[in-house]
């Protein structure tokens, strides 16, 4: 290739997102950041909302950084980010409000009233996809059990990443791996579940179209051209837009020895698949099939991930304590081991919260000392993380009946080389991790996929290990991983702690 191919990507996440620059040249890939921005729940009025025009403003200013400092207009542009979440669309196109975060207490007993109707195994058997409060499905069903007025007005349903790429292009459709996240989609039919859907009365005339990853979707608006200042146009391009999915395509080497950690906010742990695992013990392990960036499926366990140590900063900013993610692993290095645990997944630490005093009270409640120091509190964190990784591994060895050796950890959440170490301690495994902007390399390379500069995702993958360093962090044996473990599936077999006052 004579020229460096261009591909921008919008790469959203819960806690942050990005804008980035792919570099394509023929033979390996480089992403570099032009704009970075938070992003979190807002509240108002009692309720948690995403703040949708500020996210779009906030591309458009990664946008026209791009264009400040290139003239070179890009081959595509696409977004990905987190499930579940959605925005709404009246018949002329214009958002309807702003959408419900996810972590928004609307969808509160909002399953077992589902379930009345349709029994829950009978939406697994269908979609594949594990109960969570959170699923689209229950925030759908709770905005129809109460009336909610923006369901009136709505002629469009779009998940968060398709919301965006419809400001970008005018395009009203849902890209396969964002649909398999909703537990509305039939992973038996490859289309949405219409017949279930309507019998609980859900909208099912606003669902859309379908598309699959890899499809090269309208050019930008011509408005969002002049505002960002690209004087050509260009396609925006559907890819994994779920961020699990767009992560899991940029890993080298993966295998039927191999499981995924998708590490951040969420950790997402599995395997690649070529049909869904829909039986009853995936069911009662608690796993969830969600879609691949090549067509295949992810079996894997959604958990909680870095939320916690998340929220202790956002609490002990609130004090005026500022703390790195530097600052927080030293301080967890140097605290005692397995002083206490916690399971990452209890109710307790789903919602925003005085979050180091919900630790404390939850360990009081099952009888252990409560972590009171920053390095104590860290170091429970990343203890029962590690631990809760090893339950999910045991558990993928029984359903798939598969010798996996090594875990491969992409996302934020592979920097913190002390949660690496002590996963391949608490595994017994080797942990490959790399690459850190696996979502944003997956979305590039899936770009390149759709534009004719690759092959195939196989291709893609065998680019991106000549483009990326990994490191790989060696299992280290010892007795007192065996003892925490037992503790630690013992604390997962207890009810709810005591709540916290």
């Amino acid at each position: 290739m004579k020229t460096t191919a261009h591909f921008i990507t919008a790469d959203l996440g819960a806690s942050s997102g990005r804008i980035m620059l792919g570099e394509w040249n023929g033979r390996t890939f480089s992403v570099q950041e032009l704009h970075r921005f938070p992003n979190a729940g807002i509240r108002a009025a009692r309720s948690l909302y995403w703040d949708i025009l500020g996210i779009w403003s906030q591309i458009q200013a990664g946008l026209r950084k791009y264009t400040a400092t290139s003239s070179q207009t890009p081959q595509g542009i696409a977004v990905d980010a987190w499930g579940v979440d959605f925005g709404l669309l009246d018949r002329y196109g214009s958002p309807i409000g702003n959408p419900f975060h996810y972590r928004d207490a609307r969808t509160d007993g909002i399953p077992q009233h589902v379930f009345k109707t349709i029994a829950e195994r009978e939406w697994f058997a269908e979609t594949g996809v594990q109960t969570m409060p959170i699923n689209t499905l229950f925030q759908l069903a709770s905005m129809v059990r109460s009336h909610d007025p923006a369901l009136d007005a709505a002629a469009t349903l779009l998940m968060i990443p398709d919301l965006c790429t419809y400001l970008l292009c005018g395009e009203k459709t849902v890209e396969w791996s964002e649909a398999s996240t909703t537990q509305m989609y039939s992973t038996r039919r490859r289309d949405w579940a219409r017949a279930m859907l309507s019998e609980l009365r859900l909208p099912v005339e606003i669902l859309p179209a379908v598309a699959r990853p890899g499809t090269v979707l309208s050019p930008l608006r011509a408005d969002v051209l002049e505002t960002c200042g690209f004087t050509k146009t260009f396609p925006a391009i559907a890819v994994g837009s779920h961020d699990t999915a767009s992560a899991v395509a940029a890993i080298p080497g993966m295998d039927e020895h191999s499981v995924f950690l998708s590490s951040g906010t969420w950790s997402l742990m599995g395997v690649e698949a070529a049909e869904p695992d829909t039986s009853n013990t995936a069911m009662q392990l608690g796993f969830t099939n969600e879609g691949g960036a090549d067509g295949a499926m992810l079996l894997l366990k959604n958990m909680t991930g870095l939320w916690i140590v998340q929220e202790c900063m956002r609490h002990w900013s609130n004090e005026a304590y500022i703390y790195s993610w530097t600052d927080i692993m030293a301080a967890a290095e140097n605290a005692p081991a397995f002083n206490s645990l916690i399971d990452p997944d209890a109710a307790e630490f789903q919602a925003p919260c005085d979050m180091p005093r919900a630790m404390r009270a939850w360990c009081v409640a099952t009888g252990q000392p409560p972590p009171l120091t920053v390095g104590e509190i860290a170091r429970c964190t990343f203890e029962s993380l590690a631990l809760n990784y090893r339950s999910v591994l045991e558990s993928l060895r029984i359903l798939t009946r598969r010798d996996l050796r090594t875990i491969r950890i992409v996302g934020g959440g592979g920097l913190n080389t002390l949660l690496c170490q002590m996963t391949a301690d608490a595994c017994g495994c080797e942990v490959v991790s790399g690459p850190a902007e696996a979502s944003s390399l997956g979305n590039v390379m899936m770009q390149a996929v759709a534009t004719g500069h690759l092959a195939n995702i196989n291709e893609g993958r065998a680019a991106i290990a000549k483009s990326v360093e990994c490191s790989r962090f060696a299992p280290r044996s010892s007795a007192r991983w065996d003892e925490a473990y037992a503790r630690f599936c013992a604390l997962q077999d207890l009810k709810s702690a005591a709540p916290v006052s």
